[in-house]
């Protein structure tokens, strides 16, 4: 069937999609291993990563020469890809539920050891060297040969269905077998040597439900039976007898076949058991293949993506230089296309520094970016302790002892916490348990309670963080309450950054670059407008957003956002009725007139006077009185 452009471009980006979307977190970006060993250590390593210079140094080494040899590379995943998952095996074997099929699966993986052992023990940096010691190959290789001469190739799944173990490999099992499949022939071959013996041509072996196997001799010939025969039967023309080799060979067939299953199923048990006897090396090899494995899947990863190497010391400084997130930058590629982007990636650079830039204040617009930001300078810093090279053109990584963060919007109903009450909590173990050596990312702290409270405890929060002796981590703390940035102003290793923006023909654009600087505004409006509210919503709270910027209040002191403009609703229903008298208020944010006429007369009063008539003691007085004044206001 023909398809047409649009169409396969369609199909491409579901592909795309798809593919994304099992790319979701670090783990899968990351995750292109050949063994599940591989998969479970590069698991382990993300979840736990080094702190000590000397053994990331180790790993980011490892890694560098496969990057630099991409045949060292595929020599490598050449002879890791036939490796079974040998630690689960060997759990089944312990356990007593290993199959036919996992002792197959398990002689291969062993058979393969010595090539392996041999690539490690080739490669230059001194960590595959340390791999390839830990690899005992010359005594789990010749296990590995003798499972593989036992078990047939593509064995039944369970034992008791028999045809496990080889031909050849056991004598009796192979006579029970040749019993079970060729019974008759013995039967003949046994008629054959009587006749001879006996002379009597007639004679015949015979088998019936009743008596079972016997031997026929006519009457006529009774004068010819032999005395190591013995008489099961008489009859008018016959007699009926059995020898102690028929009763044998009778024994043996009808009972080969369960005679058969018991020896295969006591061969299984005693290899299973040979299994479970070399635990202890197949064990440490296990671990020293799945290292090897996550190793191998940093190094195609970072190939792949144009990953850098970064350096690791033991400053408190962190200086990243066109740093990505692994995560979105995958997911980026793959949505490409008409009205979805080019696919690329905004790098952006992050310094921080104990002594001159501890604290980082992020502002920006909603959908600006700040979120990703702090996530990728943390993804960078985990994966470089990980022992694994970074989406950035070069970072240095001050060793990092923990990595706290408080982001996103979560409750815990069953336990009767709010929303807010997880982020206080979180909030609190950070400052309970961070140290000099922490990085710390604090996405809007103080969103889940009322405007006032959130800044203040944002406020004390980066306070802390910037003042306590036994704290001041490293700390970039991203906020829509612009007031945060006066912090920069107030203490010394403070600073603010800020994600750009332009505004085009009354649209706004996300440029995702950070800079220096302050953000002036968050464009909530803007962005809900592109979420898709309707437009009357969207309008009307650009005119509340108006009013509150301005302070506005109407002749009776009642704040100007619970008013409608007619001139911008006309057609909209009336707002609801007010009282026509309301006391006069302060300003909502300390700002803009007052209707007070006490506060009015004191400003009449300051407005007439003119300080260079005043003599000192004139002023003094009349700054006296005018206090009290200001006092009786209360």
């Amino acid at each position: 069937v023909a398809v047409d452009a649009t169409t396969r471009r369609n199909l491409e980006l579901v592909e795309n999609l798809r593919d994304a979307s099992k790319r979701g977190t670090l783990l899968e970006v990351l995750d292109a291993t050949e063994t599940a060993m591989g998969g479970r250590t590069l698991r382990g390593w993300l979840l736990q990563p080094l702190r000590e210079p000397a053994a990331i140094e180790a790993r980011l080494d490892a890694v560098e020469h496969l990057v630099s040899s991409p045949s060292a590379a595929g020599r490598l995943g050449e002879h890791l890809g036939p490796v079974a998952d040998v630690e689960r095996l060997l759990s089944k074997a312990v356990l007593g539920s290993a199959g036919p099929r996992d002792l197959e699966a398990m002689g291969a993986s062993l058979r393969e050891l010595p090539a392996l052992k041999e690539v490690l023990a080739a490669a230059g940096p001194a960590l595959f060297g340390e791999l390839a010691a830990e690899i005992d190959a010359e005594a789990l290789s010749r296990l590995g040969e003798r499972l593989g001469a036992a078990v047939v190739d593509s064995p039944p799944t369970t034992v008791r269905d028999g045809g496990v173990i080889r031909a050849n490999w056991h004598e009796e099992l192979d006579e029970l077998r040749e019993l079970t499949r060729d019974g008759r022939s013995h039967l003949a071959k046994l008629e054959s040597r009587e006749r001879e013996r006996t002379g009597i041509a007639s004679l015949k072996v015979r088998h019936n439900k009743v008596f079972g196997y016997y031997i026929e001799v006519s009457k006529a010939n009774l004068d010819k039976v032999p005395e190591d025969y013995h008489r099961k039967q008489t009859l008018a023309g016959h007699e009926r007898y059995a020898t102690p080799e028929l009763k044998e060979l009778e024994s043996k067939i009808l009972h080969a076949q369960e005679r058969s299953l018991e020896i295969e199923q006591e061969l299984f048990t005693a290899l299973r058991q040979e299994i479970v006897d070399a635990a202890e090396p197949i064990t440490a090899s296990a671990r020293a293949i799945g290292r090897a494995d996550a190793l191998l899947s940093f190094a195609r990863v970072s190939a792949s993506n144009g990953y850098s190497r970064p350096s690791i010391d033991e400053s408190r400084g962190l200086e990243i230089r066109g740093g990505r997130h692994p995560v979105v930058e995958r997911m980026a590629a793959a949505l490409t296309g008409p009205g979805l982007g080019d696919g690329r990636f905004v790098p952006n650079d992050t310094r921080l520094d104990a002594d001159s830039r501890q604290v980082a204040i992020l502002t920006g617009p909603n959908m600006g970016g700040k979120s990703t930001y702090l996530r990728q300078v943390a993804l960078i810093t985990l994966m470089a302790q990980a022992g694994c090279f970074v989406p950035a053109k070069s970072a240095r990584i001050g060793l990092v002892d923990r990595i706290f963060t408080r982001v996103g919007a979560s409750d815990s109903l069953a336990t009767g916490q709010s929303t807010f009450m997880v982020e206080m909590s979180e909030t609190a173990r950070i400052l309970h348990e961070a140290t000099p050596r922490s990085l710390v990312v604090l996405d809007e702290i103080g969103r889940g309670t009322a405007t006032f409270d959130g800044l203040s405890i944002a406020w004390a929060v980066a306070e802390y963080l910037h003042e306590e002796p036994r704290v001041r981590a490293r700390v970039l703390f991203a906020t829509h309450y612009h007031e945060l940035t006066e912090l920069a102003l107030l203490y010394d290793r403070a600073f603010n950054l800020r994600l750009a923006t332009r505004e085009w023909n009354g649209e706004i654009v996300f440029m995702h670059r950070v800079e220096e600087g302050t953000g002036d505004r968050s464009y909530g409006i803007q962005v809900a407008r592109l979420a898709g509210l309707p437009a009357a919503v969207v309008d009307r709270a650009r005119e509340v957003l108006e009013n509150l910027e301005k302070n506005d209040l109407d002749p009776t002191g009642r704040p100007k956002l619970a008013e409608h403009d007619e001139s911008r609703h006309a057609g909209a229903a009336p707002p609801p009725s007010q009282p026509s008298v309301r006391s006069a208020q302060l300003p909502l944010f300390g700002e803009g007139p007052s209707t007070d006429p006490r506060l009015l007369a004191l400003a009449e009063r300051l407005a007439s006077l003119d300080p260079d008539e005043l003599t000192p003691r004139q002023a003094l007085d009349l700054l006296a009185q005018l206090a009290g004044e200001a006092r009786q206001l209360d």
